[in-house]
């Protein structure tokens, strides 16, 4: 089985089993699972973190590039996700009034983390297909902005061990299966509480996991241009994967159960990452 071949059916199983699952999951709870998402959405960034801080940016560094390289592809990471996510919230928050003194810049709800409420609000108003179709190509840009940069992290694993399967790659297909079961449980429950049927939720949520196998291909091939290349990808997506982390996942899932225990969620997290990288 040739390389790409491996690549893709491994993050397949990563993004799309792995999202279906969790919108199955989410789909046979049949209520509000804003805590229980919440706890796994912590617990899963904990992990993440855990792993871009003391593996992927440890291998970039490894690459002996230079440390300004990987400080600038990190941020670069950053940059790309921060700004392609403000275009998103610019362009469809002024469609739904919910954003004004009284409430947080960011989720606070799962419809909406995946910006599913802007979709509820067309078919409320009973708008135009063509409404509707935006709505869900937001929604969908929604959902990629999270899983475009956890396959590149699968990508650039599979270029840095010379796209051997196993190691740092197969750990982290594995991570991101498990902690795209909570996104996945994220996108299927307000598409459930709005009125689709269950099947029709479940596979769009799986079919959402579809951006991670581009994602992959991307961060593998700029991975095997050269050393600069995988200290490129694998700092690209260790940046996208922080601000996910710190930028999106930690302050919703605080939001969504306003306590303590999200963070010690994280905490656990980290805890089980730093088990998994060097035990």
């Amino acid at each position: 089985m040739s390389i790409l071949v491996t690549l893709i059916a491994t993050t397949a199983i990563a993004g799309v089993v792995g999202t279906g699952l969790g919108g199955l999951i989410g789909a046979l709870l049949q209520k509000d699972s804003n805590r229980v998402v919440s706890l796994l959405l912590s617990f899963a960034a904990g992990v993440m973190l855990s792993v871009v801080c003391f593996d992927l940016v440890v291998e970039a560094i490894e690459t002996n590039v230079g440390i300004y390289v990987v400080i600038g592809a990190i941020a670069l990471g950053v940059a790309v996700i921060y700004i392609l996510n403000r275009i998103i919230d610019r362009k469809t928050n002024p469609e739904v009034a919910h954003i004004d003194e009284n409430h947080s810049k960011t989720a606070d709800d799962l419809n909406e983390l995946i910006h599913s409420d802007h979709l509820e609000h067309h078919r409320a108003n009973n708008d135009s297909k063509f409404s509707l179709f935006v709505a869900g190509v937001v929604m969908a840009c929604a959902i990629a902005l999270h899983n475009v940069p956890e396959g590149m992290t699968i990508g650039a694993a599979y270029a840095s061990n010379n796209g051997a399967l196993g190691g740092a790659a197969i750990v982290l297909a594995i991570l991101i299966g498990l902690h795209n079961i909570p996104e996945g449980m994220a996108v299927s429950v307000p598409l459930i509480a709005g009125g689709m049927p269950k099947w029709k939720a479940v596979l769009i949520t799986a079919s959402s996991g579809i951006p991670t196998i581009i994602g992959a291909l991307l961060g593998y091939i700029l991975g095997e241009i050269g050393p600069v290349g995988l200290a490129l990808s694998l700092g690209f997506a260790s940046g996208a994967m922080l601000y996910v982390v710190f930028g999106e996942i930690l302050p919703q899932a605080i939001l969504m159960y306003r306590s303590k225990r999200p963070a010690f969620s994280a905490i656990g997290g980290m805890l089980v990452g730093l088990l998994i990288i060097f035990a």
